[in-house]
């Protein structure tokens, strides 16, 4: 059997039935009738003929084979680390844990939410500030992030410095989104002093690129009296053995918590994290996990202060990051509390002790080092560096070059005594037996760390795996059940494809490493970068931005860089309709630019009148429009290419979002209906897995015009960051060349395996399993947007508003009671209130997609009892569902229907139920109460009093 066979749900027989319901005679006249004649290809895809799993694999292999390993010290922000194999494949390669979607219904999420919450606290004890969120995207824009919070909450200033000792990627990235903002940006070495006022802020580097240590507290003194905040940019391993910048007064502290076990991955995904003072928390970025407690009193974990959050806030959001790290993220916060604070200083200590011999052999030799207090990297100057670095690569070493006469060795996890005496033998050097190389003793940490009970109880293996399996117990994925989430596409993520990327040859590259050596790596993104245009129909793709948001912001950034270009710096209006993506707002305020919102018309499409009346309005001042397609109402709007042309004709140009690609894929490319630019969500329509909220991959592609203003490499040479970036060429959006390149061997994978064909049978399962539930669900909760002939795209918005007026059961307590039944709910009250917008994807087959049919059409039933009289919604089961295994086997039991109507309200569930491990959440009481980090064991006692959760 084939692949495409295996990834789609429904097979011959399924599909026909299906198709008999929706009153089509097959599934291509079905697709040709919902998706519009005038956006539709005019020649077949040019893709490859589809390979088997094992031909895929083995082809995966060559590439692999073509990377060479070698032994990494290039640091530079990336360091060597050691993945415990038991956190690989107890979750990396655990689809419990990586088919999971972000926590945004936290009754089914407590397991990874406990994650993350593990994650924060680690994060806030380590960097001494009490808020830290659930991670961020890389180091680079983390620090970016970091910028962009000191100048919300500073407004007075318009001067940033960042410290020159920062790593390169970082200063490049981060003085680029700086500038985006209307900053002045000033680089220099901080550790002299600061000159200078009008300042929202600095960033510190603790420790420094070339590996130098000095103390911080000066500086930010300094700072704070000229009325600006400080960030610190900390390597997490370092903060075990030096004192977290919390404790001297920094307000950010942001970073890596790459070398917390998550491999190098050519650059990414890594998690990023980032912590604030209190007075800042309800302004930083990302999410942010906290303790509530549910209906019977007890704690439980969920996403705080959402209201934060780019899909409420939208162009007021304090931030455009919607997929995050969270999967990365896990396995860092996994590798605390399996090695412990102990183990952790054990390796720190040995890292250092390293470095020290290394530094110690090189200076018997009469060689300078660039500080003698450091903590894993020592800078070696006055030497032949070209000629080092090449004996060393010979040897199977990566080493860092600065300039012509600076090395860089930066010390990981995995290196040994023996790894000393190669890299000093390369500088002529040899061992010796003493290297007393303190570190500075004004920094050197006296705060206990990780003391939780979390860090200091589970380090056997046997205690690991089953903690592992305790939590993803406690979670809905899409292992257990179908995620009909509308707009997000929680499709099947192939084995076959997620096997390789924990393969050495591409988990352990680091992104610096040179050409050479990643022939591979390179041949496979040129490979994917070539498909991923032919199927969108732009003329060049790049797939640096490591998450859909990154990937508006760079198109974003593109369209306004063309129009500055061509000496239009007056277009900084972007058009976007009122039922576009969260995140399009928030991306166009990251990229200063104004948001114009366009009207919805009554059948969900973009308002053409008010469209007309804006770009009359705004025209001359129009960078260009958002538009989602199909939208998110899911429907194929007939005047996408209207909307196209009237932006055009005003001198615009024209942002189609990807994220419902997977209704477009094999039938009609961006590209050519209209588009300028558009972001791919790899993690959506190209099966890389949520990982409960990351890691994403969001690439862009272009048409000829805008190639130039594609994403460039952050480390590139030629790139200088003491100054803007020249007005006809992209900026960087990532850290690493790129972005999360460690996941892109599953797209590749897919594609590979599926084929032009396969993608477009996809594509066409997906708008029958769609229009399937339509019709199915029709009847219960009326289908609020159509299009053609009543169809609709790959997913429907199912309407509650007069179901709400009739009973009093709102489109939250459908959700709710959806977890009875073992299911996710689907995305609630977007992109309109009251209702839940359904999403099977192709890959569940008709059996699943009638249990979910089922459900619903029990619910329904039981709201109509309400609606009837006979039972009060106060009353009513779906009022305090879920249920948990608990609640019904109390000996109280307070409700007037039955246990089995609350927890098997139909026969199935009998020999296969979920039980959530918390009651439906407060979730007023988190935010009034907010607790951001590990409660103590006994919140948990259910012998004691209920009311544990206090402010920590």
């Amino acid at each position: 059997m084939d692949f495409i066979a295996r990834h789609l749900g429904p097979d011959a027989k399924e599909a026909k039935d299906m198709l008999a319901h929706v009153g089509f005679d097959s599934v291509e006249a079905l697709v040709n009738a919902a998706i519009p004649q005038s956006i539709r290809m005019d020649d077949a895809l040019d893709m490859p003929q589809a390979l088997s799993e094992t031909d895929a694999q083995a082809k995966l292999r060559a590439y692999a084979d073509k990377n060479v390993v070698l032994k990494s010290f290039y640091g530079q922000g990336y360091s060597d680390t050691i993945t415990p194999a038991v956190i690989r494949r107890g979750l990396v390669e655990d689809a419990g844990w990586y088919t999971a979607y972000t926590p945004y219904q936290p009754e089914i999420s407590q397991g990874r939410l406990e994650a993350l919450l593990n994650f924060q606290t680690m994060v806030q004890d380590l960097t001494g500030l009490p808020i830290a969120n659930a991670s961020l995207l890389d180091e680079a824009s983390a620090v970016a992030e970091a910028v962009g919070l000191m100048s919300r909450a500073v407004k007075k200033g318009r001067r940033v410095l960042l410290d020159s000792r920062l790593h390169p990627q970082v200063l490049t990235v981060a003085a680029e989104r700086a500038r985006a903002i209307d900053l002045e940006v000033e680089i220099a070495d901080l550790s002299n002093g600061v000159v200078g006022e009008d300042l929202v802020g600095a960033v510190v580097a603790y420790t420094g690129t070339e590996g130098d240590i000095f103390d911080p507290r000066a500086v930010i003194e300094e700072i704070h009296s000229r009325g600006g905040l400080v960030s610190v940019a900390a390597d997490l391993l370092s903060l075990l053995l030096l004192e977290g910048p919390g404790t001297f007064g920094a307000d950010i502290v942001v970073g890596s918590s790459q070398r917390f076990g998550v491999p190098l991955f050519f650059g990414g995904p890594h998690a990023a994290f980032m912590s604030v003072t209190d007075k800042l928390k309800r302004q930083m970025p990302g999410r942010l996990v906290g303790v509530s407690v549910d209906a019977e009193g007890r704690p439980a974990y969920r996403l705080a202060l959402q209201t934060r959050e780019q899909h409420i806030r939208r162009e007021r959001a304090t931030s455009n990051i919607c997929t995050a790290q969270a999967l990365l993220a896990n396995v860092a916060s996994m590798y605390a509390v399996y090695h412990g604070p102990e183990g952790l200083k054990e390796i720190a200590n040995r890292v250092h002790s390293l470095a020290a011999s290394f530094a110690a052999a090189v200076e018997a030799k009469g060689l300078k080092i660039s500080s003698s207090e450091f903590f894993d990297t020592v800078t070696v100057s006055g030497v032949d560096a070209a000629g080092i670095k090449s004996s060393l690569e010979t040897a199977g070493y990566l080493v860092r070059t600065i300039g012509k006469d600076k090395v860089s060795v930066s010390f990981g996890e995995s290196a040994t005594q023996g790894d000393v005496a190669v890299l000093a033998d390369a500088f002529g050097a040899s061992a010796v037996d003493n290297a007393d190389y303190a570190l500075p003793e004004a920094v050197a940490r006296t705060t206990e760390a990780l003391t939780h009970e979390i860090f200091n109880s589970i380090h056997s293996e046997t205690q690991m795996m089953r903690y592992l399996r305790k939590l993803s117990d406690k979670d809905l994925a899409l292992d257990r059940t179908m995620i009909p989430l509308g707009s997000c596409t929680m499709k099947l993520n192939p084995t076959a494809a997620m096997e390789p990327i924990t393969w050495p040859e591409f988990a352990n590259i680091h992104p610096f490493s040179p050409d050479n050596t990643t022939e591979g790596w390179r041949a496979l993104i040129d490979e994917l970068e070539g498909w991923l245009a032919e199927l969108t129909g732009y003329a060049k793709v790049s797939i640096q931005p490591n998450a859909g948001s990154q990937g508006e912001l760079a198109g974003l950034l593109a369209i306004h860089r063309y129009h500055v270009a061509n000496g239009d710096t007056n277009r900084d209006i972007v058009l976007i309709p009122a039922s576009a993506h969260g995140t399009n707002a928030a991306s166009a305020t990251l990229a200063n630019l104004r948001v114009v919102v366009v009207k919805t018309a009554e059948d969900g499409s973009i308002d053409l009148e008010d469209l007309d009346a804006k770009i009359a309005k705004h025209g001359e001042n129009m960078a260009g429009i958002m538009i989602t397609y199909p939208s998110t109402h899911g429907v194929f709007d007939p005047e996408v290419r209207e909307v196209c042309d009237k932006v055009h004709a005003a001198g615009g140009q024209v942002y189609i979002d990807g994220a419902n690609m997977n209704a477009l894929t094999g039938w009609a490319q961006p590209g050519q209906f209209g588009g300028d630019v558009s972001h791919l969500n790899l993690h959506k329509t190209f099966t890389i897995p949520h990982g409960g909220g990351g890691p994403g991959v969001g690439p862009i592609g272009v048409a000829e015009h805008l190639i130039p203003f594609l994403p460039t490499d952050a480390a590139a040479d030629e790139l200088d960051p003491t100054n803007p970036t020249p007005v006809g060429t992209g900026v960087p959006i990532t850290a690493s060349q790129f972005g999360s390149a460690g996941v892109l061997p599953i797209t590749w994978a897919y594609i590979a395996m599926t084929g032009g064909e396969g993608l477009t049978d996809a594509t066409s399962h997906a708008i029958l399993g769609a229009n399937y539930l339509a019709n199915q669900l029709n009847d219960s909760f009326p289908i609020l947007y159509t299009g053609n002939q009543g169809l609709v795209a790959h997913e429907c918005i199912l309407d509650l508003r007069e179901l709400t007026d009739a009973s009093g059961v709102t489109a939250a307590d459908v959700a709710k009671r959806l977890i009875d039944f073992g299911f996710h709910a689907p995305t609630l009250a977007f992109p309109v209130a009251g209702t839940l917008m359904v999403e099977p994807t192709e890959s569940e087959d008709i059996a699943e997609l009638d249990r979910f049919i089922e459900a619903m059409r029990t619910i329904r039933a039981e709201i109509q009892e309400i609606i009837d009289g006979k039972v009060a919604y106060e009353d009513s089961v779906i009022r305090h569902a879920p249920y948990t295994a608990l609640s019904v086997s109390s000996d109280d039991w307070e409700y007037s229907f039955s246990r089995e109507k609350a927890a098997w309200p139909v026969t199935s569930l009998r020999l296969n139920k979920y039980f959530p491990p918390v009651r439906r959440l407060d979730e007023a009481y988190g935010d009034r109460n907010l607790v951001c980090s590990c409660p103590p064991p006994e919140a948990f006692d259910f012998d004691a009093d209920s009311d544990s959760t206090e402010e920590a």
